[in-house]
């Protein structure tokens, strides 16, 4: 695959994984609107996995704080990480059990256009209401096991494109009542298990391949969607501290309604 296109597939990846507006749906978008051919599954995930390496790098001090816990655990003694952990295990089997329902009946995803845009609407939508009505009051340290199913069981929601991984957990963190940047810091940490779970499938799967190119373009995306990533996670974080969601809703209804005018015929 050409430098070029690796680029524009890890430079999207990277700036759209976390932010609330849909990677996946942005993914299939390169192909169709930049007349470039479809980049497939696999890659699609190899820029996935990029930007997991940037979430752990920039979350260090939660994943560090996750295996202390599990090391006080053996000695028979409490720890704040070992409940975190906990929450992320039971959070991530929703998603674990509808991923796999998914790559048996669509092995390659959905990638409908006409899907995406209705799904970039209505979940836009969703995401600014629930934002301007939610309380802000609550962290992480406040989620119950209720809370984190909940949350869990939105996330599956993400399989469908257009949705957002990270929307829609930010979007019932918020009906939870959640601060916005605890809401987004929650939503990376979830990633954590699902982008490792979709990227270990994938990756047998071009291990099984055998394909030597396939491969190379693989690890070069992957590199450059982790420095993308890294930067974008840390510009929204920022954001957060001081404002809203808004911006991101706003981007996510205007794009689904030229899609929905595209996909319709209402644009020429």
């Amino acid at each position: 695959m050409p430098l070029l296109h690796l680029a524009v597939l890890a430079i999207v990846q990277g700036i759209t994984e976390f932010l609330p507006v849909s990677s996946s749906a942005h993914l299939v978008l390169v192909p169709e609107f930049l007349d470039m051919p479809d980049q497939g599954l696999v890659l699609d995930v190899a820029v996935h996995v990029g930007t997991l390496g940037a979430v752990m790098l920039y979350l260090w001090r939660d994943i560090a704080s996750m295996l202390s816990g599990i090391s006080r655990a053996m000695r028979s003694r409490s720890a704040p990480g070992l409940r975190l952990l906990g929450f992320l295990i039971i959070g991530t089997i929703p998603v674990v059990a509808a991923g796999f329902a998914l790559n048996y009946y669509y092995p390659d995803g959905i990638r409908s256009i006409e899907v995406i845009a209705w799904t970039t609407l209505g979940f836009g939508i969703l995401l600014m209401i629930t934002d301007q009505i939610g309380m802000t009051l609550r962290r992480i340290e406040h989620l119950g096991i209720g809370d984190v199913l909940v949350i869990g069981m939105a996330q599956t929601l993400a399989l469908i494109p257009g949705t957002s991984r990270s929307g829609i957990c930010m979007t019932a963190a918020r009906v939870l009542g959640m601060e916005r940047s605890d809401a987004a810091r929650f939503s990376m940490l979830l990633s954590i298990p699902a982008i490792m779970g979709a990227g270990t499938l994938k990756g047998y799967d071009l291990w099984k391949s055998g394909d030597a190119a396939l491969t190379s373009d693989a690890i070069v995306g992957a590199g450059m969607s982790f420095i993308t990533a890294l930067i974008a996670i840390a510009l929204m974080m920022a954001w957060l501290r001081r404002a809203t969601f808004t911006p991101f809703a706003l981007y996510r209804v205007a794009l689904g309604v030229v899609l929905l005018g595209y996909t319709y015929n209402w644009i020429g």
